[in-house]
């Protein structure tokens, strides 16, 4: 099948991918245009496991205040230059991880900052690991916005479409009201 300009231009709106990565992923395919979108996903993917080490040390913290100012959440996003971290699209990820903590109250950013013992009460608390992390590991929610993709994916694709590695380094919520350990 012949490749448009149209269909590059369509797969480019939907995907943020450039030209000539549309191309070629259109040409991978044959022209369909899911396909497409796929095979670019799958090779954002390979792209972020390759950015995954390199080191993360700009970005801005956001904030986002929902419920007449009765939830709050601000989040830290890093990535690897201010030029990024200027961007639109890098800005809007960051409103959306500050989004996504005020409205699902994730409890860590990723697996891997639970204790044996958090699992423990969290397995108790949910049944099983994995729900527990679908439910309060930031990384593993469901998005939102789009809750076919995991907030995950939505850094993993920022960090495709960037050219960067994208890191939520921590986040704070706070509801009026709540209690903590230290009050």
């Amino acid at each position: 099948m012949a490749i448009t300009t149209a269909m590059i231009k369509e797969l480019r709106e939907a995907t943020g991918a450039g030209i000539m990565d549309a191309k070629r992923a259109l040409e991978e395919v044959d022209g369909n245009i899911e396909k497409a979108k796929d095979y670019l996903r799958q090779q954002g993917l390979a792209k972020a496991g390759k950015k995954a080490d390199r080191a993360a040390n700009d970005g801005l913290i956001d904030t986002y205040i929902h419920a007449q100012g009765r939830i709050g959440a601000m989040v830290e996003v890093s990535c690897e230059t201010d030029f990024v971290a200027r961007t639109d699209d890098f800005k809007q990820l960051a409103k959306d991880v500050s989004m996504q903590v005020a409205a699902m109250s994730p409890r860590f950013v990723t697996r891997d900052q639970i204790t044996d013992e958090q699992w423990v009460e969290l397995e108790r608390e949910f049944g099983d690991r994995e729900s527990a992390a679908k439910a309060v590991v930031l990384s593993e929610q469901a998005f939102i916005k789009d809750p076919k993709k995991s907030t995950g994916d939505l850094v993993t694709d920022a960090v495709a479409k960037m050219g960067e590695n994208i890191v939520i380094r921590r986040f704070a919520r706070f509801e009026l009201g709540e209690t903590t350990a230290d009050n």
